[in-house]
């Protein structure tokens, strides 16, 4: 019972951050969204400009700053009215941040499954266990030769950053024409690989 009841919560927790995420990328909070958005942006612009050491120096700077200042406000008021509220961020000091022995193996269970998922992938299309498969993640391998001419790292990070706060707001409100869209695409996608299994020995998938 109580091996189910943990489980039982586990899941409760993920589906509650998963809820959380879905709401955040959605603008269901616009405040919310908006405020992680904006960071995350300012941040990724620092880190253009600036390296990541400096970044995280003024980052921990501005942050000190702020936490200093209010401690001492507060010491100063205490004083001024005395009263005798403590420290002010004692509730945070109390409050528990480490992780658990069971969440750090869920999370060590999922890297793990995802790395052995991501190393049997890799080894079936660099050996072409599939030929179609593996001249399609060699078209990829070569566009992204280009994309990597034109954008960095960062500015690869910036414009997901940018695609995730803003794509699913316009597939929600224009779902139906995108589907529409991405349905013809997609069957010009598959009857080309269709006439190319076709034409190259070998080729062809086999049936299940």
């Amino acid at each position: 019972m109580q091996a189910t009841a943990d489980v039982t919560k586990k899941e409760g927790s993920w589906s509650s951050w998963k809820g959380q995420a879905i709401d955040l990328l959605y603008w269901r909070n616009v405040k919310q969204s908006g405020a992680v958005f904006s960071s995350v942006l300012l941040l990724l612009f620092s880190l253009t400009q600036f390296s990541v050491v400096s970044v995280g120096a003024y980052l921990a700077l501005a942050a000190l700053s702020a936490t200093i200042s209010f401690r001492i406000y507060k010491s100063v008021l205490q004083a001024v009215q005395k009263t005798d509220e403590g420290h002010p961020f004692k509730s945070y000091l109390e409050m528990e941040i480490a992780l658990s022995q069971d969440q750090i193996s869920k999370y060590a269970d999922k890297i793990l499954l995802y790395s052995n998922t991501c190393m049997r992938e890799l080894r079936r299309l660099f050996l072409v266990q599939d030929l179609v498969d593996s001249l399609k993640f060699a078209v990829l391998m070569w566009l992204l030769t280009y994309v990597g001419a034109l954008f960095n790292g960062l500015t690869l990070l910036i414009l997901a950053v940018v695609s995730m706060f803003t794509m699913p707001v316009v597939y929600e409100k224009h779902q139906a024409q995108i589907d529409q869209y991405v349905g013809l695409i997609r069957t010009q996608v598959n009857s080309v690989v269709g006439k190319i299994q076709a034409k190259i020995p070998g080729a062809k998938r086999k049936e299940e």
